[in-house]
């Protein structure tokens, strides 16, 4: 974070001229984000004589933000991992120019990642039978190992089934953010071989 002069995060200071009154000043919501809180409290901490603890920092700064305490901040904005684009190249490279999945990964990391696409495609709170599940795996592969597939999304937890088989019905959760990273990154391929 830049330092002022005198050692201070630019902002914090609030130097009050004597014909400015909190009724003139301006309400105007202005966006804040913060790439790592912990080291924006250690930097506030530095502009008062008597600082707070680290965590009662942390604890104040969500408070300010609207939050009960730092808990509170962190559960309703959980940290968002950091991607891994050398995995995304490599599962990228199982999939053709259309997108489909052309062969098995031996690595399972790969593997995962190449079965959250599978996953994305399948239709959502939609039952089906056996076949029609296998035949909408088979769109979007050009190896034909269906069951392979179902039976990997089931142990992802994916994918759920009767107990006879019978009916097949897409897991509804949260994306993985490295097999969203994925996906866009198979979109932005296949968009540009539309349009060379």
């Amino acid at each position: 974070m830049p330092l002022d002069k005198g050692g201070h995060p630019y902002g914090l200071r609030h130097i009050r001229h004597p014909e400015v009154t909190e009724d003139m000043m301006s309400k105007d919501v202005i966006r804040l984000t913060i790439p790592d809180v912990s080291d924006f409290a250690k930097h506030l901490r530095r502009a008062f004589a008597q600082a707070p603890g680290h965590v009662e920092m942390l604890n104040h700064v969500a408070r300010a933000a609207g939050y009960r305490n730092f808990q509170h901040l962190r559960q309703q904005n959980p940290p968002t991992p950091e991607i891994d684009h050398k995995r995304i190249a490599r599962a990228a490279r199982y999939f053709d120019a259309q997108a489909r999945w052309q062969s098995w990964p031996t690595k399972r990391g790969v593997r995962d990642l190449c079965l959250w696409v599978i996953w994305a495609r399948l239709p959502s709170r939609t039952y089906f039978s056996e076949r029609e599940i296998s035949a909408v795996i088979d769109e979007h592969c050009v190896f034909r190992d269906a069951a392979q597939i179902r039976r990997s999304l089931i142990e992802m937890g994916l994918l759920r089934r009767n107990r006879d088989g019978s009916d097949y019905q897409r897991v509804e959760t949260a994306m993985d953010p490295h097999g969203s990273a994925l996906m866009s990154l198979l979109a932005e391929r296949q968009k540009a071989q539309e349009n060379p």
